[in-house]
């Protein structure tokens, strides 16, 4: 019976995520049209995904014009402490579900005005598992981790970093007070995915928030066809 109910059951997955990636398919070209440099930003609770949004939209002011969909369970906080920084900020109240998903993103543009917006950050629900699998039509996936979380993330969430075209180190400030094995961490991740770098940074701080400046930089200059300076 447990047999039968799997082949059931898996033709179904297989339709969601295929109609999952066509809306992603298709949000992704109209972002591509517009210059736009999408970011699907995945992390664990308390990683400090919105506190590094904050200090990068400060930083980024008069530079770059940034949208933001911010991904929550419950309630707007995240959503209202990035409005103080960014003028087009959408809220996607997920309920019960743990990840966002391209049809959400959809709508949630759709609510945008994108005229202009050469940047988007998708800060999507606190999770480095479910939120992997689902497409949602960015250009790029990051992941977050940080020293508070422990050295063996990496290795208990492979897909995460198999999946990333960056990974950030969060927390660094925090390192002479943390055991935390870097070297480890970074052969772990490096084993999964041997091209991927791995960004040291504190949002608290500021150290290497001009790097990560730079990398974004860097992904909208490649989408709108620059030579990055």
């Amino acid at each position: 019976m447990n047999e039968q109910a799997r082949t059931v059951r898996m033709p179904m997955v297989g339709r969601v995520l295929e109609a999952n990636d066509d809306v992603a398919a298709m949000t992704r070209g109209d972002l591509a049209r517009r210059g736009v440099f999408a970011i699907d930003l995945i992390g664990a609770p308390g990683s400090g995904k919105t506190a590094l949004l904050e200090a990068t939209l400060q930083r980024l002011k008069g530079r770059r014009r940034p949208a933001v969909l911010v991904g929550d369970l419950a309630t707007r906080r995240d959503a209202d402490r990035l409005a103080r920084w960014c003028d087009r900020v959408v809220q996607i109240s997920t309920g019960e579900g743990c990840h966002l998903e391209a049809g959400q993103v959809r709508v949630a543009l759709d609510q945008t005005n994108l005229e202009g917006v050469d940047l988007l950050f998708i800060e999507n629900v606190g999770n480095l598992i479910c939120p992997v699998g689902f497409d949602l039509g960015q250009t790029a996936k990051v992941g977050m981790f940080s020293l508070t979380e422990g050295d063996d993330k990496a290795a208990k969430h492979p897909y995460l970093v198999a999946a990333a075209d960056l990974l950030l180190l969060n927390k660094i400030d925090l390192a002479p007070h943390l055991s935390f094995d870097r070297a480890g961490f970074e052969a772990d991740v490096h084993l999964l995915n041997p091209t991927v770098r791995v960004l040291e940074l504190s949002a608290v701080s500021g150290q290497g928030l001009d790097e990560w400046i730079a990398w974004i930089d860097r992904g909208i200059s490649a989408v709108q066809g620059e030579t990055p300076e």
